[in-house]
């Protein structure tokens, strides 16, 4: 007759059950991750849709127009210094950032998004800091790795 420890199988299957219920904590937690990245993005196409398409082609406008898509132009670059403070705080993910931080960089060297962001700059000192440093990185840095190791481990 098998003797069986049933001790030891009450430990394996509790083992077992907190292994599976930490990979479900991670998939959701990676699924809200992913969720919402796609409402920032379907947030940056409707902002998109309200910059005139010259400015996208990278064409100048002239300063009626200019001043006409000044709004969005501010709303696009409020957006993209609020994406750079989420993945300085983790909240996107590393893939989507790359993304992200290259569309950054290629929108701002456009004449009316240049122009528009000078403007910010200029009007807003103190605000903005996180697309400043990321500018002054030359794009290049992950605004994650701007906060200490202790932290990010700590908040994540």
């Amino acid at each position: 007759m098998i003797n069986i420890d049933w001790s030891a199988v009450g430990s394996i299957g509790t083992a077992l059950a907190v292994l599976v219920a930490a990979w479900q904590v991670r998939k959701n937690t990676q699924q809200a991750k992913t969720d919402f990245e796609d409402d920032l993005s379907r947030e940056y196409r409707e902002l998109a849709r309200s910059i005139p398409v010259k400015a996208h082609l990278g064409q100048e406008l002239e300063d009626d127009e200019f001043e006409e898509a000044y709004p969005s132009l501010y709303r696009y670059i409020d957006l993209s210094n609020e994406q750079v403070f989420l993945r300085m705080n983790g909240r996107i993910s590393k893939a989507t950032w790359r993304n992200w931080a290259d569309g950054i960089k290629s929108n701002l060297h456009r004449p009316a998004f240049a122009d528009a962001w000078k403007r910010v700059k200029k009007g807003a000192s103190g605000s903005f800091d996180e697309l400043r440093s990321l500018e002054q990185s030359g794009f290049s840095d992950d605004p994650h790795k701007w906060v200490p190791l202790r932290k990010r481990v700590w908040h994540c």
